[in-house]
């Protein structure tokens, strides 16, 4: 616990305690995982390549989720499909789940990181634009729920890990690279 101490109008020290900022917990996500948390904690990802790592939140409630999405559609008819390795799933789900934990999802905003030319072939041709589908994917997903991209950094060639801050609200994008961080 953080003591400081105050002048009242008439100069007579007080002591004031100041709580501590209460750190909080950060929250790794795998590939094909998402999870939902509220400030003050974060939620973190690594290894994005060709797939995007999407955060949705409310600003006013700081609760805020993460997907770490690999492919743009779910194949029709399977059992046992995980939601969260496609775009066209997981994004509905993610919208559910935040408003399970107390947001609203007329104020969501979105901030998307990842959908690089992982895949490229001699001729430096991108095999299958895995990394566009799934960012134009998103991006479509999005749209449809009414949700505004505040902050992207998509495309490129290079990989990006990211940490999201409930508290801030702040994406933090790191490139190994060329090596960078950039806070969104």
């Amino acid at each position: 616990m953080n003591v400081q101490t105050t002048i009242t109008a008439e100069r007579s020290p007080r002591l004031a305690v100041i709580p501590a900022a209460v750190p909080g917990k950060t929250h790794n996500i795998g590939i094909a995982e998402q999870q939902v948390v509220r400030a003050p904690d974060k939620l973190s990802t690594l290894g994005l390549g060709s797939c995007v790592g999407l955060v949705l939140y409310d600003p006013l409630s700081k609760v805020g989720g993460m997907v770490h999405i690999m492919l743009p559609t779910a194949p029709q008819n399977v059992q046992d499909l995980n939601r969260a390795k496609y775009a066209d799933t997981a994004v509905p789900d993610l919208v559910r789940r935040l408003a399970a934990a107390g947001a609203q999802p007329r104020r969501l905003i979105a901030k998307l990181a990842g959908g690089a030319h992982m895949f490229n072939t001699a001729k430096n041709i991108d095999f299958m634009n895995v990394g566009d589908r799934n960012v134009e994917h998103c991006k479509r997903m999005l749209f449809q729920h009414s949700i505004p991209i505040i902050a992207e950094d998509t495309g490129g060639s290079s990989g990006r890990s990211i940490e999201f801050c409930c508290e801030t609200g702040l994406l933090q994008v790191r490139t190994v690279s060329p090596k960078n961080i950039k806070l969104l």
